[in-house]
């Protein structure tokens, strides 16, 4: 599992590391899932809301960037009548990660939900020391690390010694930015291979769930330049270690679908969900 985090770990160290919102409560029932082709195999997102609140959901691991950080707390929790995921981060940074090999091709549509209490004042991912988000979604991606530049196959080379394990190919980010439009895709200052998608910023949806449908080949396209590999990782990060800051955040369950799901008769309503590319 390892194997997976070591992209943006080694960022940390070597730095010292849509359409307009409708309404929405809850997860798309099983029935649209089932519609829209949810994969069903080994290689699925295990989901956060099959499992009893109190612990940590099963199949998912934790992402540890650097030992001498304070940690993000996660906890499974029952709210809304559901079982969610719950993050607390006090000048902390780690994560939740879970190992999937999975199609991209015939699973192109990521959906997830998030909720957080408020946004991380003054935070701005454009900038890497104050490079804090009260909520990510991690996406590590497989490839031909032969075909990269040098530059970034000497990075990776220089973790793979340092660490021990492996990079992924690429890794892309979905994050909550305090300033930067929805769309906007944020480069790493220490690899090309890592890449954050804005998916929400600044109050808007503060205190509500929020359910996003993205297209992760398009995203990832223009992100990188060029088609996804399968999809090997899949992980939530909440973090405040730059600004020091603490927040409070919940993620709901995350999925991959063929088409891009649509809401279930009777949950319009109390939050918001997001879809497509751009605001």
């Amino acid at each position: 599992m390892k194997r997976l985090l070591v992209p943006f770990a080694i960022s940390l160290l070597l730095a010292g590391c849509a359409q307009q919102p409708i309404s929405t409560t809850a997860a798309v029932s099983d029935a649209t899932l089932a519609a829209a082709g949810e994969n069903r195999d080994a290689g699925e997102v295990k989901l956060f809301s099959v499992n009893p609140a109190g612990g940590l959901p099963n199949g998912w691991e934790p992402l540890i960037l650097l030992r001498t950080k304070n940690q993000t707390q996660y906890k499974l929790v029952n709210k809304e009548d559901r079982t969610v995921l719950h993050a607390r981060a006090e000048k902390a940074s780690s994560g939740l990660m879970q190992k999937v090999a999975i199609d991209l091709e015939n699973n192109p549509w990521l959906h997830w939900q998030w909720k957080i209490a408020d946004l991380i004042h003054g935070a701005d991912n454009t900038d890497h020391a104050t490079e804090d988000s009260p909520v990510r979604i991690i996406l590590g991606f497989d490839g031909d690390k032969e075909s990269l530049p040098f530059a970034d196959q000497i990075l990776f080379e220089t973790a793979r010694i340092m660490t021990g394990y492996e990079f992924p190919y690429a890794t892309l980010m979905y994050i909550w930015e305090n300033k930067a439009p929805v769309g906007t895709v944020i480069r790493s200052k220490h690899s090309s291979r890592i890449k954050m998608m804005v998916a929400a910023r600044g109050n808007k949806g503060i205190g509500e769930w929020q359910s996003f449908a993205r297209n992760i080949v398009e995203d990832y396209e223009k992100a990188f330049g060029e088609k996804p590999g399968r999809l090997i990782g899949v992980g939530v990060l909440t973090d405040t270690d730059n600004t020091g800051a603490s927040v409070e955040a919940w993620y709901g369950d995350i999925r991959l679908l063929r088409e891009r799901g649509m809401l279930a008769a009777g949950e319009e309503k109390g939050g918001s969900l997001v879809v497509g590319q751009s605001e």
